[in-house]
This record gives C-alpha cells, sequence and structure tokens, in this order.
C-alpha cells in the first residue's frame, strides 16, 4: 500500500467501527472448545481474528463465514499440531493454555512483532498445572503438551492480563479444580470481559477480588448464539476525530460495556468535547480542547489515540502507564515519541508518565512501525494540523480495523 496523505479536514457522519478483536477471538477459542453448534454475530474480518479462526479449524473446529455470521462446530480434536497466531499478541497467550489441554505436542508459532513479545511468563503456571512447555528463550515458538492435570498455580499479571484469560478459558477442562493466585494484574476489565463470557457459555468461575481464581473441574461450555459488541479500542480514534476537528456519531458501542478503553469517554468530558449518549451510540463534537491528566495503566491501549488528542490541546497532558507500552506492537511509548517529534510535537517520557506538550502540531511524515495504532493515531493528528500528514506503513491497520482508511473518507466527506 503507498503512503497515506491525511489532509487537515473537518469531520462528519456516522460510523460503525469493527468487531471488538478482544470479544471476537474470546469467543472463538470458546467456542471451539463448546460442544455443539455456536453463532457468532456482527464479525468484521481483522488479522488477529482471522488467525484466532484459523487456529480453531486446526484445533478440530468446524468453521464457516458467512458475511457477517461465524459459525463454530466445537470440540477439541487437534488436526494440526502447528498453530500460526500471526502477530496476535491475545492469540499466542490464550490459545497455549487451550493448545495444552490435549495429550500430544502442539507448536505455537507466531509472526512480525510476535516474535518479540515475550511468552515465558505462561510457562511456570502451566508447568504447576501440569503441563509440559517449551519456549525458544522466552519467546516463541513454544510447545505443549498436556493434559491439564490442575491443582494450584501462580500467575504473574504484571506484564498482561492475557496470560490469566487464556487460564481462565482452558482450566475448565483439566483433570481436577484450578486454583490461579494472581500477583499484580494489570488491565483487569479485560478479565471481567473473559468472566463475563466464560458465564455466557455455561462455566462458571469462583473469586476473590482479582488476586484469586477457582474454577471448578468437570465443566464445559455450551454452544451459544453470541453477539460481538463494537470495538472501543478503534471507536476511540472516531470519537477522537469527533473532538478534534467536527461532529462524529459511532454506533454499535456501549457503555454498559466492559471493554477497558472506554474511559475515553472520560478523557473527552475532561477536555471539554460536546458528548452525547445513547443506548448503542455515542456522538461527539468539537468544543474545548483542554490539557488533561489521565491513568492509561488499565486501558494501555489508548495512548495512541490520547497522545493525537493531547497534541492539540492546549498546554500540557499527563498520561500515567508508560510501562505498559513495551511488549505491544512496537515499543509503543519509544515510538510515539519519535514519531509526534517529527510532526513538532514533544513528547517527555518521565518514569511511568508521558508528558504531551500540546498544540504544537505542524504537520510532516511519519512512520507507523507496522503498529496498527500508530498509524490511526498519526491519521487521526492531521485532522487538526496546519499541513498534511503522511503516513508510511499505513498496511498495518489491517491488524484490527482493515477498513480504517475508507472510513477516515467517509468521515472527510469524500
Amino acid at each position: 500500500m503507498e503512503n497515506k496523505i491525511i489532509q487537515p479536514s473537518t469531520v462528519s457522519g456516522t460510523i460503525i467501527p469493527p468487531a471488538s478483536k478482544s470479544v471476537m477471538q474470546r469467543a472463538i477459542a470458546i467456542a471451539a472448545l463448546a460442544k455443539g453448534t455456536s453463532h457468532l454475530y456482527g464479525y468484521s474480518s481483522s488479522n488477529d481474528s482471522d488467525a484466532a479462526l484459523k487456529i480453531a479449524e486446526n484445533l478440530g473446529a468446524t468453521v464457516s463465514v458467512d458475511g457477517e455470521n461465524v459459525t463454530i462446530d466445537g470440540g477439541l480434536k487437534p488436526n494440526k499440531l502447528t498453530l500460526n497466531c500471526g502477530e496476535a499478541g491475545l492469540g499466542i497467550r490464550m490459545f497455549t493454555p487451550i493448545a495444552s489441554l490435549w495429550h500430544e505436542p502442539i507448536t505455537l508459532q507466531g509472526e512480525g512483532s510476535l516474535k518479540k513479545r515475550p511468552v515465558n511468563v505462561l510457562e511456570d503456571p502451566l508447568r504447576q498445572l501440569g503441563v509440559q512447555i517449551s519456549t525458544s528463550n522466552g519467546f516463541v515458538p513454544v510447545q505443549v503438551c498436556g493434559p491439564m492435570i490442575g491443582g494450584y498455580a501462580n500467575v504473574d499479571g504484571s506484564l498482561s492480563s492475557q496470560i490469566l484469560t487464556g487460564l481462565l478459558i482452558a482450566s475448565p477442562y483439566a483433570q481436577k479444580d484450578v486454583i490461579l493466585n494472581v500477583k499484580d494484574l494489570k488491565s483487569k476489565p479485560y478479565i471481567d470481559i473473559t468472566l463475563d463470557m466464560m458465564q455466557k457459555f455455561g462455566v462458571s468461575v469462583g473469586r476473590h477480588d482479582y488476586d484469586s481464581f477457582v474454577i471448578p473441574a468437570e465443566q464445559s461450555y455450551k454452544a451459544q448464539d453470541f453477539t460481538i459488541e463494537g470495538d472501543w479500542s478503534g471507536a476511540a480514534f472516531l470519537l477522537v476525530a469527533g473532538a478534534l476537528n467536527g461532529s462524529i456519531t459511532v454506533e454499535n458501542i456501549s457503555m454498559d460495556s466492559c471493554q477497558a478503553d472506554k474511559a475515553i469517554m472520560d478523557v473527552l468530558k475532561m477536555i471539554g468535547a460536546n458528548i452525547s449518549i445513547n443506548k448503542n451510540s455515542i456522538s461527539v463534537s468539537r468544543k474545548d480542547l483542554n490539557a488533561f491528566s489521565f491513568d492509561a495503566t488499565e486501558c494501555p491501549d489508548l495512548f495512541p489515540p490520547l497522545v493525537s488528542l493531547a497534541a492539540h490541546c492546549d498546554g500540557k497532558s499527563i498520561i500515567k502507564g508508560v510501562s505498559r507500552l513495551a511488549h505491544k506492537e512496537s515499543n509503543r511509548a519509544l515510538v510515539l515519541q519519535t514519531e509526534f517529534a517529527k510532526l513538532g510535537t514533544k513528547i517527555d517520557l518521565n518514569g511511568d508518565e508521558m508528558i504531551v506538550y500540546g498544540g504544537t502540531v505542524n504537520g510532516g511524515k511519519m512512520h507507523a512501525n507496522n503498529d496498527h495504532r500508530i498509524a490511526m493515531a498519526g491519521a487521526v493528528t492531521a485532522l487538526l494540523s496546519p499541513n498534511p500528514i503522511e503516513v508510511e506503513n499505513p498496511e498495518c491497520v489491517a491488524k484490527s480495523y482493515p477498513n480504517f482508511w475508507e472510513d477516515l473518507e467517509k468521515m472527510q466527506g469524500k
């Protein structure tokens, strides 16, 4: 794909973001384990979700896709003992415990940025549950061999909640009860999503706050009809676009969602945007652009749209949670600092805080570093820039939002 040049412009209209890939990947994994036929409605293709569907097939499920509807006839009986997770961080951390339920060795591979994302934190808890596991010095490929016996396991949640999500989803199929003791859990809202979906597919989990989880044995998922909600991570960029320079309505999102990134609404209120909240849609338009201070530790995927916003706010904005950014598709804190400097915006990194000096965007050329959220951040920043912004490596948006560039043009009235 050629570089994208985004012209400054006002935006308007109604946009439906893609399906939440966080919800979609969990639904695919659970439906693949469930006996019977599940129907997942509202599917939208993305690299991560497509990889999850292929893994479900390789694990023995029958999968068919008809537009926005996915049918999965589940049951764990692998027909392929090598699984490719693409670049999906959730995929590798979720399907590794699921693969460990099988009594033969299964190897999980990754591509691109996933090769640089650590998976060693899965080793200790899975071994404690009776699984054989080996990694390549803490990275992919990872090989597991079950069955999962069960018992007690200690989980380090400081790097990512995705490890806990994988262990939770797989644990009902262990041979005996599983008790997960969790230390320093980050991104708790994502665990809320996991627990909510497990319950909807018929599995119960006992828990004490976010420190201890008990998953009784001899449970199994029941096939369901399930509708995938819109993606708050993608919607955040659309809502920021409206707050910066126009008026945008985003449909198929709800404040009832468990998704962490709905916290973007807290920041939009802080800056003084006009906001209208309805049951299944939210409208945002520009009013004020006041600097803000926000803790994004529990929602680190909001950093890129927050930087786009902060770059145009009057004064100095502070975003906390930088420690969560090192192992994303890029080292996201350093990439944001480097690439936004090319556009005229100074960003300081001070321990766990990112300080963005607003009102200095000039335009220019920036590189997405194969990070979908960096590409979208550059595009949204351009809307209020005095000069165009050129985004190199724009095709990387396919990881989560393949139609982003088309939706951006719709908002610009092209």
